[in-house]
């Protein structure tokens, strides 16, 4: 037996229940982590919430999480016992002290990533790492706009874009969020609840608006982010912590001929190969400090209700975590 955060039925914070569940032992393929630290992601919310279904309930939710290799499997190649490991990967299930994992969604931890690193930046890390190198390619001189640029997604792709020399415009709700943001690499922060973000960007821009938009908000940025793109702009919506976007018209995107993107990064590391391509570009970033991770909320495993609150209250900045 483990202690674990479950859900019984979809809803508010309130719905996360603290409790023991038994975990099998690894069958073919497959491994035993012990959790050091869980990663806190929107994604988790929507699990939560109903928003995304889950195939069967109760469940216990969570994507992300870091920790040790306890047990293997029959046929196991890419770890073994004792290794660091960390994953961003369905299914849920690292709201827990110890899970089973497929063994080919594990990526060993080099010694310049801690446990609370991996588990403040896998989801997010390469998230940023296929937003930006293969969504909509960055290159020096692009000019984009991140939402939410002092979110925990917002401060990785605003370090990992300035670091690749793109112009970096980002939104941020506070003068506080601001500042943040612009001590991570983004060149002009937008505060979106004073300012006109479409009419910022105009000016910033001399008028042509920018080439990319990531958007993680959804409902309540769309708009900005379609009035904010150039001729050609290309809008990748890649969440929805505001909610899902209402229907919308494509021939508006005639006027400027925009293209609009919903990627999902499971889909950019189904395969073993694009998962260790991915991983071992963030952890190469990194190390190397052009990219840190700010780990800036730490939470009690059984303390998850308080977590989520406090990520759908908009009052984190940079990753949370949970402790186990």
């Amino acid at each position: 037996m483990t202690m674990a955060v479950r859900i019984h039925e979809t809803g508010g914070p309130e719905v996360l229940k603290y409790e023991n569940i038994a975990v099998p032992a690894p069958g073919p393929g497959e491994a035993l982590v012990r959790h050091r630290a869980i990663g806190v992601n929107f994604i988790d919310t929507y699990h939560r919430s109903g928003l995304y279904k889950l195939d069967r309930l109760p469940a216990v939710i969570g994507m992300e999480g870091a920790g040790v290799v306890e047990v293997v499997g029959q046929g196991v190649k890419f770890v073994k016992p004792g290794d660091r490991v960390a994953y961003a990967s369905p299914p849920p299930g690292s709201y827990s002290e110890a899970r089973v994992m497929r063994a080919d969604r594990l990526m060993v931890l080099p010694k310049g990533i801690s446990d609370e690193m991996a588990a403040g930046m896998m989801l997010k890390g390469m998230t940023a790492q296929y937003l930006l190198r293969r969504t909509h390619r960055v290159t020096k001189g692009t000019p984009i706009l991140i939402h939410a640029a002092a979110g925990g997604m917002g401060l990785l792709l605003c370090q990992w874009a300035k670091h690749l020399g793109a112009l970096v415009i980002g939104t941020a709700g506070s003068e506080e969020k601001a500042a943040l943001a612009r001590a991570h690499g983004c060149d002009h922060p937008i505060l979106y609840k004073e300012q006109d973000v479409a009419a910022e960007v105009r000016e910033i821009t001399k008028g042509q608006g920018v080439e990319v938009v990531y958007d993680g908000v959804g409902r309540d940025t769309f708009e900005r982010s379609i009035e904010a793109l150039s001729l050609l702009g290309h809008l990748v919506l890649y969440g929805q912590a505001s909610g899902p976007v209402p229907p919308f018209d494509l021939s508006r995107l005639s006027a400027k001929s925009l293209t609009v993107s919903r990627p999902v990064l499971f889909h950019y590391t189904a395969s073993r190969r694009d998962l260790e391509k991915s991983a071992k570009e963030l952890f190469a970033v990194v190390e190397s400090g052009a990219v840190k991770i700010e780990i800036n909320h730490r939470y009690a495993l059984k303390d998850a209700a308080q977590a989520h609150r406090d990520l759908e209250s908009r009052r984190t900045t940079g990753s949370s975590i949970l402790i186990p």
